[in-house]
């Protein structure tokens, strides 16, 4: 097996603008500055690789980048020609609610989302109990999650997180983070046995603490290009300046 779980090569994606719901005047007058789409080119050449085990965080203000970088890797849409994205292994993102369906109960939810985390049915019947009461949701299993604050979505959707199996983890922000001090605490250790240990993890924050903490390397994106560093201090200093 190659030592790197993910390898990215020259990577760019443009994204066409359509001048549609745009006032007829403005329209016209975009027409007459160009005969084509406007184009926004979100990523330039952007190349690294991360080692399977690595733990590696990509930091960028809003609109810099970091989630289409995500979507690109997992295959949800397409780089631009000429770009090349390898990953060796089972890939997974993993983002707070992904998957839920506020009609259906917690029970439901469960299975559904536990099947797009890549769990077969046995599998999350054999978690099923152990799941539940890591939520702390108990007395709420057939509720439908519509009802449920955002605290309780939050905790269920962490609880089936941490039983996917997965090479790699796609992570936005550290979903673990919610609950009273007790459960951050719990889900903190959870994290660090059930995923971070031996898996390979792309981190897109802006908690440049949690980056402090785990990361081994960080990609730092700004309009459109990207730089990596070793030395994780050096990088949130360089982020903040």
């Amino acid at each position: 097996m190659s030592e790197y779980r993910i390898e990215v090569k020259g990577l760019s994606k443009t994204f066409r603008l359509s001048n549609k719901g745009l006032p007829f005047s403005k329209r016209i007058l975009a027409l007459l500055i160009s005969n084509q789409n406007r184009q926004l080119k979100v990523l330039d050449n952007i190349s690294f690789d991360i080692k399977n085990g690595e733990f590696f965080g990509i930091i960028g203000k809003n609109g810099s980048g970091k989630s289409t970088l995500l979507k690109l890797i997992i295959g949800a849409i397409d780089p631009d020609p000429g770009s090349l994205i390898k990953t060796n292994g089972k890939i997974i993102r993993l983002a707070l609610g992904m998957g839920f369906d506020p009609n259906l109960t917690a029970r439901d939810n469960i299975y559904v989302n536990g099947t797009i985390l890549g769990l077969s049915f046995k599998a999350i019947g054999e978690k099923f109990e152990e799941i539940i009461e890591f939520a702390e949701l108990e007395g709420f299993i057939d509720t439908p999650i519509k009802f449920y604050s955002t605290g309780m979505k939050s905790r269920l959707s962490f609880a089936i997180a941490i039983h996917a199996d997965a090479d790699i983890f796609l992570i936005d922000e550290f979903f673990g983070n919610v609950g009273d001090e007790a459960f951050k605490e719990k889900s903190q250790k959870a994290f660090e046995q059930n995923i971070s240990k031996g898996k390979t993890i792309l981190y897109v924050s802006h908690s440049l603490e949690t980056i402090r903490k785990q990361c081994d390397r960080v990609l730092i994106l700004e309009k459109g290009q990207g730089r990596i560093y070793t030395n994780i201090e050096e990088a949130i200093q360089q982020y903040k300046a």
